[in-house]
């Protein structure tokens, strides 16, 4: 189960790509995606969001 960001939400401010252990996310645009093959599920992203905008899937 890999966790997923609410493009709506996010403002792509980067807090969650810099502290990925795995780097899983990567910008895309005006927001930031989880790639769900690489993600480990670790949840470090979700508690550093500021915006609230990741969640598990």
């Amino acid at each position: 189960m890999a966790y997923k960001i609410d493009k709506d939400a996010c403002t792509n401010c980067g807090a969650c790509a810099a502290e990925c252990p795995v780097q899983a996310i990567h910008e895309k645009g005006e927001y930031h995606q989880i790639d769900p093959d690489t993600c480990i599920d670790c949840g470090t992203c979700e508690s550093l969001c500021p915006a609230e905008a990741i969640s598990a899937n």
